[in-house]
C-alpha cells in the first residue's frame, strides 16, 4: 500500500504539490500544460465559483470581449456560462480543449458575419493554422490582397465599390467622392479618366482632363468652369454682364471673344479702355487722344455724340463748319490744344502778327470778313478830317496795317507840290481837312518874320532847295540879295543900314 502511493507521489509532476497531483483528474491539454504545476494558477481549494475569474486572468482579450459585448464570446450565450461548461480540460495532451465544431459554428455571433461568397468560403482560407481564429483580419485587403487587380492603386477599401456577393458587382457611388459625376461625367468610361487604372491623385479641374480639347489654346486660362458647364461644352453659362467688369453693350455682344482676349486671359487680362482694342481702327491717329467713349458710343463707331460746348472752347460761327483735324493735328492726341486765335491762325494772319495775338478785337468767328471792328482811333493815328473818309487801301497797301507811314509826306509825297523845299513835317502848315487850309505863321513860328516886301514873296523864293530834316535858312539880306546887290559889295554886307523890308528903293540916307 505503501509502496504504491510512493509511486504515485513520484509519478506526479516534478514541483507540484503531491496531495493536488494525487487528486488531479488528469493531464491539462496542451494549450494548459505550463500551467500544470501550480493547481492554484486555474483553482482555488473551495471556492468553484472563482474560477472563471482565473481563467479570464490569463484570457485577457476573452475579457475584454465579455465586457465590452464583441466577439464570440460577448455577442454569443457563452457570455452566461462559466468558461468549464465549453473548455473542459484534464483530459490529456491531445484534448480538444476548444470544442469547436466548424460544421455547426454560428459565424453570425462574431464580429464578423459571413454574407454573400464568405458563406460558401473554406475556413482554412480565413484562419490560418496553429493560429487563434481571433487573429483573422476582417478587412478585404488582408484576404483578397493578392488577388486585387487595382495592385493597390485603389487603396484597401474594397468595400466602397465591391460587395461580397460577387467581385465582379461592383457598386461604386462617385457621388459620395469629393467629384461627384455630374452631367456627361456620368457616362464617361473610368479609365477616361483614371489611366492605367490610376485613382489615387486624380486630377479634379477641367483643364488637366480637357486640355487636348481646348479650342481657346489656354487662352482663356484653365478656369474652364467660368463658362462651361459639365452639361457639355456648348452649355455656355458664363455671363460678362454679371461675372467681369466689362458688361458688354452695344456692338460688344456680337464680337468674338478671342478679339479682345488675345493672349492668357488670366495672366493677360483684356484691357477694358477702348483705345487699347481699337488703335488699329482709329482714323484719327490718335490726334483726339485715347478717350474714344467722349464722342462715340458702344453702339457705333459712326455714333458720334460728342458735345464741343462742354469744352474750354464750344464752337461758335465758321468753326462749327470746320474739320476736327484741321485744329487736331498733334499724333498723341495728349497735349492740350491753344484756345486763342493766332495758335492756330497765325499762318492766316495777313497782318503778319502786327496787331497782335488778339484777333477778337477785330475778327468774329461768324468770318474773318464780317463785321470786322476797329476803332482808327485808338491807334497811333487817329483818323481826322478828309483821313475819316478815305478807304483804308489809300493809306494801307497791304493788310500789313503797320507798315502804313505815319507822316504826311510818308502818304503824300507825290502830291508835295514844295518838292520837299518846306521839309517833310507838312503839319505844320497843313490840316487834315485840306491841304489849302493852311495855318502857319512865318511870324510866330519862326526867326523871321515877314514884313514888307517879304510878305508877298512866294514861299518857294527863299526855300529853293528840299530839306530832309529841320529848315536850317540864313536870315542876313545879302545871304538872299547878294545878286541883286547893285553895290557890288561896296558898302559891305549889311543891306539893313540902307534897305528897309519894305522896298529896295526906299533907302534911308540919315543916321
Amino acid at each position: 500500500m505503501a509502496a504504491g502511493l510512493l509511486v504515485l507521489l513520484g509519478a506526479g509532476a516534478a514541483g507540484a504539490d503531491p496531495f493536488e497531483t494525487l487528486l488531479m483528474p488528469g493531464p491539462l491539454a496542451e494549450a494548459h500544460a505550463d500551467a500544470e504545476r501550480e493547481c492554484g494558477n486555474c483553482h482555488q481549494p473551495f471556492r468553484k465559483e472563482i474560477q472563471d475569474r482565473l481563467c479570464l486572468v490569463c484570457h485577457e482579450d476573452v475579457s475584454v470581449d465579455l465586457e465590452v459585448g464583441a466577439g464570440y464570446h460577448g455577442l454569443s450565450s457563452a457570455r452566461d456560462e462559466s468558461c468549464s461548461h465549453c473548455h473542459g480540460d484534464h483530459r490529456g495532451r491531445d484534448a480538444d480543449i476548444l470544442g469547436l465544431d466548424p460544421e455547426t459554428f454560428d459565424h453570425s455571433l462574431t464580429d464578423f458575419p459571413l454574407h454573400g461568397r464568405h458563406r460558401g468560403a473554406d475556413c482554412a482560407g480565413c484562419h490560418a493554422a496553429d493560429e487563434p481564429y481571433r487573429s483573422a483580419e476582417s478587412d478585404c485587403a488582408a484576404c483578397h490582397g493578392q488577388q486585387d487587380p487595382h495592385r493597390g492603386r485603389l487603396g484597401e477599401g474594397c468595400g466602397d465599390c465591391h460587395s461580397v456577393e460577387s467581385w465582379r458587382s461592383a457598386e461604386f457611388d462617385h457621388d459620395k467622392t469629393s467629384f461627384p459625376l455630374v452631367g456627361k461625367h456620368g457616362s464617361v468610361d473610368c479609365a477616361s479618366c483614371h489611366v492605367n487604372e490610376r485613382y489615387e491623385a486624380t486630377p479634379k479641374d477641367c483643364h488637366a482632363c480637357h486640355r487636348v480639347n481646348d479650342v481657346h489654346l489656354g487662352r482663356f486660362g484653365a478656369e474652364c468652369s467660368s463658362c462651361h458647364t459639365p452639361a457639355a461644352w456648348d452649355a455656355i453659362e458664363f455671363n460678362h454682364d454679371r461675372d467681369t467688369r466689362f458688361p458688354l453693350r452695344g456692338a460688344h455682344r456680337s464680337a468674338q471673344c478671342q478679339k479682345c482676349h488675345t493672349g492668357d486671359l488670366y495672366a493677360e487680362p483684356a484691357p477694358r479702355d477702348c483705345f487699347s482694342c481699337h488703335r488699329s481702327d482709329d482714323e484719327h491717329k490718335g490726334r483726339f487722344g485715347k478717350a474714344c467713349e467722349s464722342c462715340h458710343a458702344e453702339r457705333s463707331w459712326r455714333a458720334d455724340h460728342f458735345d464741343h460746348g462742354t469744352t474750354d472752347f464750344p464752337l461758335r460761327g465758321r468753326h462749327r463748319e470746320v474739320d476736327c483735324v484741321a485744329c487736331h493735328t498733334g499724333v498723341s492726341g495728349e497735349e492740350k490744344l491753344p484756345t486763342d486765335c493766332r495758335s492756330c491762325h497765325e499762318s492766316d494772319d495777313v497782318h503778319r502778327g502786327q496787331e497782335g495775338s488778339d484777333c477778337a478785337r477785330c475778327h468774329r468767328e461768324s468770318g474773318w470778313r464780317e463785321q470786322v471792328f476797329f476803332d482808327h482811333d485808338l491807334s497811333i493815328f487817329p483818323l481826322l478830317g478828309l483821313h475819316a473818309i478815305t478807304a483804308c487801301e489809300e493809306c494801307h497797301a497791304s493788310a500789313a496795317f503797320r507798315d502804313a507811314p505815319a507822316s504826311c509826306a510818308g502818304c503824300h509825297r507825290a502830291e508835295d507840290h514844295h518838292e520837299g523845299r518846306l521839309g517833310p513835317s507838312c503839319e505844320p502848315c497843313h490840316n487834315p481837312n485840306s491841304w489849302r487850309l493852311s495855318r502857319f505863321d512865318h511870324n510866330t513860328e519862326t526867326r523871321f518874320p515877314l514884313e514888307g516886301a517879304h510878305a508877298d514873296q512866294d514861299c518857294h523864293a527863299c526855300h529853293t532847295r528840299p530839306v530832309a530834316g529841320e529848315i536850317r535858312l540864313p536870315q542876313t539880306c545879302v545871304a538872299c540879295h547878294e545878286r541883286d546887290d547893285v553895290h557890288l559889295g561896296g558898302y559891305g554886307r549889311s543891306c539893313a543900314r540902307c534897305h528897309s523890308t519894305t522896298a529896295w528903293s526906299h533907302v534911308r540916307t540919315g543916321p
